[in-house]
């Protein structure tokens, strides 16, 4: 199995002033689940290189057994900081793909024309396709057959109410609950913070951190049908 696992490259909060990008637990997670099942992950990003991690991904309360086991694993770190660029990746080397959160996505892949071609084209090819947290956003501009790809699907992704307890729901550029909901998917939600996870034929979405790991073991799922 040959997984890609597609990271922003966006690290600025909005007018905040403050950082973004990518979410630890949602990467170190998954990144373990396939890894650990002997599947190869490739890591990418619009840039390419180090792609930003989100500070408020690190702080204590947000650790978890995958972040612990990332921050010790200077052979993942360095492969994170080498990222290939998007451009460079072409969906028919892979067996399906992994999109991880954090607000990142939401400015940079959610308009990112190769993220869209890249997605359409894992969609033509019929391979399974997870996304968590904040990255179901970027769906928002994936078409199949010239409609909304997300239209008519079961999906779930950070909620309107998850985005309210952190402060941003004025910040970032869309709220992925609405956007959702705006394209005609048939979005719905755990608790918040809880893990929920749904799939729908090949696409699996997370609603949030919690739900990556059973994300990406929904993926490996799929794969080894």
């Amino acid at each position: 199995m040959k997984i890609l696992m597609v990271l922003t490259s966006h690290d600025k909060l909005g007018d905040t002033g403050k950082k973004t990008g990518f979410w630890v637990e949602e990467f170190a997670a998954p990144y373990y689940v396939l890894a650990d099942a002997g599947a190869e992950v490739v890591l990418a990003s619009p840039k390419g290189g180090q792609p930003p991690i989100d500070p408020a991904s690190t702080t204590e309360d947000a650790q978890t057994e995958a972040t612990k086991r990332f921050d010790k694993d200077e052979e993942l770190q360095k492969k994170l900081s080498m990222t290939k660029k998007l451009e460079d990746v072409d969906a028919s080397e892979f067996d399906g793909v992994f999109y991880p959160g954090g607000h990142g996505p939401l400015w940079d892949l959610a308009n990112d024309l190769k993220s869209i071609a890249l997605i359409e084209e894992f969609n033509r090819q019929m391979k399974p396709m997870a996304f968590v947290c904040h990255a179901p956003g970027v769906l928002g501009n994936v078409e199949e057959h010239k409609e909304p790809f997300v239209r008519g699907k079961n999906v779930t992704g950070f909620a309107n109410s998850e985005e309210e307890a952190v402060g941003l729901t004025n910040v970032v550029p869309f709220l992925v609950e609405d956007k959702m909901n705006q394209m005609g998917a048939n979005y719905s939600k755990g608790d918040d913070w809880s893990s929920y996870v749904m799939v729908d034929g090949k696409l699996v979405t997370g609603q949030n951190p919690a739900s990556s790991e059973k994300a990406a073991r929904e993926l490996l799922r799929l794969l080894q049908k």
